[in-house]
């Protein structure tokens, strides 16, 4: 049996990561009414241990737009198609919410992609393919101001968000609007049908992060460094061997981003020994202005996460169920939650609307 939902009925969001909060709030502008349950909610940084919840990575993410190798180009899948178009509508999002309200976390400026070779992906990536790709305020680097080392590059307009603010702001919309919240852990989606105290529910969106047993899920663990030093532009370095490094500004009293790794399937959760120091090394070479007056580093915490990630990408399918029930899935963004956040949110939406 399809479901439908029935008027006034309450759609439930598994999950309150940038991806749970976002559609949740999507859903409340379509006129529904939504309850989150999930293990963890925003809350400040001060009050957050990253051991602790090292699932929960949307409060430590760089949550930011980089316009790298993932944009489309000739051997780009439907599936990269459409995520950039998830990344457009969400880049569309971001200039209202900074726009619009003060305290939402969200900044624009100067972001700023180097290579230490062109790769195949960007190899038609140019001033005219830019403005195709909706990609705003594209230019090439000279050659004569690239980092050793480094042979491609291009500069572009971005936006970052402070995620501890940007979160926090996201639950305080949707609580304002009638949103209700709660704390639960979730096995199963087809567990929110049996809670008890929940009116007749027909439709969850499971926004979990970690697939509940998809065998295509696997995680990708990320260290990075959180220092005190201020930045005012978004800068992102990929080496030859594939490693890279990268610095994103938290304004909105935040630091800066310092990283990272890219590790699949890997589960230590404890910072890597020496990790920090050849990050903020290669960062320090790569964008020498990030040291600022004092011409050093000001550390604040080593912090490990698990981004959530899927082969073949990223799930958004409505699965029904028994008894006119149905979930929506939306997980496995891998690093790109923030990225894609409000196009997967109007994705879920059209969804749930779909008859």
């Amino acid at each position: 049996m399809v479901a439908r939902l029935k008027s006034g009925q309450e759609i439930v969001v598994i999950g309150a990561g940038v991806i749970g909060l976002t559609t949740a709030l999507c859903l409340q502008e379509a006129k529904h009414q939504v309850l989150i349950v999930a293990d963890d909610f925003p809350s400040p940084s001060e009050t957050i241990d990253p051991r602790r919840q090292i699932n929960y990575t949307s409060p430590w993410a760089g949550a930011h737009n980089g316009w790298g190798v993932d944009l489309p180009n000739a051997n780009s899948t439907p599936q990269d198609c459409r995520d950039h178009g998830f990344a457009l509508r969400t880049f569309a999002k971001m200039r209202h919410l900074h726009n619009e309200y003060s305290d939402a976390g969200v900044t624009f400026m100067k972001g700023v992609q180097l290579y230490e070779d062109r790769p195949d992906e960007l190899k038609d990536i140019g001033p005219e393919r830019a403005a195709e790709l909706g990609i705003e305020d594209f230019s090439f680097i000279p050659p004569g101001e690239f980092p050793e080392g480094v042979t491609f590059g291009y500069t572009f307009r971005t936006w970052s968000v402070n995620p501890m603010v940007y979160c926090s702001f996201l639950l305080r919309r949707f609580s304002m609007l009638g949103g209700k919240i709660r704390k639960q852990h979730i096995r199963r989606p087809e567990e929110i049908f049996a809670m008890h105290g929940l009116p007749d529910v027909n439709f969850v969106v499971n926004a979990s992060g970690i697939g509940f047993g998809d065998p295509d899920m696997f995680i990708i663990r990320g260290q990075t460094c959180l220092v005190a030093n201020d930045c005012d532009v978004t800068v992102s370095r990929r080496n030859a061997d594939g490693s890279g490094s990268y610095c994103i500004p938290r304004k909105y009293s935040g630091g800066t981003i310092i990283g990272g790794t890219f590790e699949p399937n890997n589960w230590d959760s404890e910072p890597a020994p020496g990790k920090r120091e050849q990050m903020l090394q290669g960062l320090a070479k790569t964008y020498p202005p990030i040291l600022g007056k004092s011409g050093r580093f000001a550390p604040l915490q080593d912090i490990v996460g698990r981004r959530p990630a899927r082969k073949g990408g990223m799930r958004i399918e409505k699965e029904d169920l028994d008894h006119g029930r149905a979930v929506i899935h939306a997980y496995g963004a891998g690093g790109r939650g923030y990225e894609l956040s409000w196009g997967v949110a109007h994705a879920v939406c059209e969804l749930v609307a779909r008859k």
